[in-house]
């Protein structure tokens, strides 16, 4: 294994853990949305464009866009925004 390699391997269980250990919807779905860029660029270097192209587009494009749109859909975008003008703090986290 490379450098590189374990590097983005590094980050990507750092991914994992941040998408699980935030309380923030909307912080999550980035999170997850640069899990989906990194094994993008772990498919790539074990020379398997054919993937990394699906990854590239289902778990980042359409997956993300999915998710940013039910957040919206649920009105929990729009909560949290209502919670920072009201001046909540962490008890108003979605």
């Amino acid at each position: 294994m490379t450098g590189v390699s374990g590097i983005l391997l590094i980050f990507l269980i750092a991914c994992a853990l941040g998408v699980s250990l935030t309380r923030n919807l909307l912080t999550s779905v980035v999170i997850y949305m640069s899990f989906s860029v990194v094994m993008t660029i772990i498919w790539i270097t074990l020379e398997s464009p054919d993937l990394a192209i699906t990854e590239a587009a289902v778990g980042t494009g359409i997956t993300t866009l999915l998710y940013v749109l039910a957040l919206k859909k649920i009105h929990a975008i729009d909560a949290r925004r209502k919670a920072r003008k009201e001046g909540g703090g962490a008890e108003h986290d979605v």
